[in-house]
């Protein structure tokens, strides 16, 4: 763990807020001790509900290292990572998550996932968003194509 990289983040957050660039997060992802990527969070000037700083810095993180992968990789967040930033990073295979400000932090803010987090729980039917499964059969194809294909890339 390095201070300075944590600082780095937090910077980031707020350069992010005097810049009105959107929410009040920064993201920073470093390996092996060298920065590799940083970013704010981008929702409101991308509108992208996505542009979570943590999202953000992944995908810059991904470019600049040409891999989906980012095993050994450390990231250091202004604040705890939400559901969907969670989820990236472990798809990401990020080794090490740093995070200064909690969720609580963050929903005194304004910025509530408890929402999400029990909605997760929830079985479909009493989830807040209506789902449905249909053509179950026919979405098997796509993952039966997939396991007969010999040169497919593994992630």
């Amino acid at each position: 763990m390095d201070k300075e990289f944590m600082q780095l983040a937090i910077e980031t957050a707020l350069d992010n807020i005097k810049n009105n660039n959107g929410g009040p997060f920064g993201a920073v992802i470093v390996k092996d001790g060298v920065l590799i990527a940083k970013s704010p969070n981008t929702v409101t000037s991308s509108n992208d509900p996505t542009a979570h700083a943590e999202i953000n810095a992944i995908r810059l993180a991904c470019k600049e290292l040409k891999t989906f992968d980012l095993s050994g990789c450390e990231i250091y967040s202004s604040c705890e990572p939400c559901p969907m930033c969670l989820s990236a990073i472990y798809w990401a295979r990020i080794s090490k998550v740093y995070y200064a400000a909690d969720r609580f932090d963050a929903q005194k803010a304004g910025f509530d996932d408890s929402f999400i987090y029990n909605e997760i729980s929830l079985s479909e039917k009493d989830r807040s968003i209506y789902m449905e499964n249909i053509m179950h059969k026919e979405g098997q194809l796509p993952f039966e194509l997939w396991e007969e294909t010999e040169n497919k890339t593994k992630y």
